[in-house]
């Protein structure tokens, strides 16, 4: 409970900080990850979209169809990071907020 309406503000205003940190911290995640075999690298934002992508001179040795496998997980990889960063990003600022 707040006595004043200074204390008030106060509240608000770190309220609105932690809430501008914490959407600048998800802004700014990245994850990459690598296949096993180093064909592909995957990175992907916070929100798990592609911003990067690239392919090693091993994916010649790859099937279209095991070239597709490796990619999908390799994204697969790389997004769940992303979310397990920005989910725990999302936790720490709950738990300053209660």
């Amino acid at each position: 409970m707040v006595e004043t309406m200074d204390e008030l503000i106060a509240r608000v205003q770190g309220q609105l900080y932690r809430l501008q940190d914490l959407t600048e911290t998800t802004q700014g995640i990245r994850a990459e990850e690598s296949s096993p075999d180093g064909a592909v690298t995957v990175t992907v934002d916070g929100n798990g979209a592609l911003v990067g992508l690239e392919f090693s001179t091993a994916i010649s040795k790859l099937s279209p169809a095991d070239f597709e496998r490796v990619l999908v997980e390799t994204a697969h990889a790389a997004a769940y990071r992303a979310y397990a960063e920005r989910a725990g990003a999302i936790t720490a600022f709950n738990e300053a907020n209660t």
